[in-house]
């Protein structure tokens, strides 16, 4: 387990559905086949913002959640390294899919997002006030700090197009430890962590409230592995505003 599961290979999407004219911004959808109306998760996968990570490696972390019993939506969207990606494509990626997966929902929504997908995700509980609750796992939730730390040798950097001297608008409107939220927030975060160190999201919380969860031993892989011992915690966690 751990880092393999970016290349374990995830069952197919049922539906593959595109918000934008980019070969990038799409969404997969996973539909649960348990009767009634079922909730759903969208999901924003992590890589530092950047084009060598796609959400093939989310699928298991998706599909694990429709056995579960909800439907997913599993979103790519351009990175640093394609067009349009970084400041401010990216983050327009992120609202436009979550929009986008939203309308498809028969019920309350909640986003979750690992590591960059967790500042996406914790990003769009200051812009999308209907969500039902955001849940986050290894998320880099601080911009500046992690900028500060130089996290994935100089994600943050890379994706903003500079430092928070350089670039204070783009810290101020992308940082989601700076922005105003009253979306039920949880952050779930291994304390073995040494890719996204479990620091930032204290930070966070520290800034911004929410919940903090933290998995004594887990590292920045089991939290979205269906494999490890923390699973059932973390869907526990990630849909408790869905049950």
């Amino acid at each position: 387990m751990g880092r393999d599961i970016l290349t374990l290979p995830a069952p197919d999407a049922d539906e593959r559905l595109a918000y934008g004219d980019d070969a990038n911004q799409f969404v997969d959808f996973r539909w649960s086949r348990l009767p009634g109306v079922r909730p759903m998760v969208v999901h924003f996968h992590g890589g530092f913002w950047r084009s060598r990570f796609d959400l093939q490696h989310a699928g298991n972390f998706c599909a694990a959640l429709t056995q579960a019993g909800f439907h997913t939506a599993n979103v790519e969207y351009r990175r640093v390294g394609q067009p349009g990606g970084g400041w401010p494509g990216t983050l327009e990626d992120a609202l436009s899919a979550a929009r986008f997966a939203c309308a498809r929902a028969e019920a309350p929504v909640v986003v979750t997002g690992h590591s960059a997908g967790g500042h996406l995700a914790l990003w769009l509980s200051a812009e999308m006030p209907e969500l039902a609750g955001v849940a986050v796992m290894g998320p880099v939730a601080c911009l500046r700090l992690g900028w500060e730390r130089n996290l994935g040798d100089g994600a943050v950097r890379d994706f903003l197009g500079g430092g928070p001297e350089e670039a204070p608008e783009r810290y101020a409107a992308a940082d989601p430890a700076v922005r105003e939220s009253h979306v039920p927030r949880v952050l779930i975060h291994g304390t073995r962590d040494e890719v996204v160190p479990v620091e930032i999201s204290r930070a966070y919380c520290e800034a911004r409230g929410g919940c903090l969860v933290e998995l004594e031993g887990a590292d920045h892989f089991d939290v979205v592995d269906p494999r490890s011992a923390w699973w059932n915690e973390v869907v526990a966690r990630s849909t408790e505003r869905l049950l």
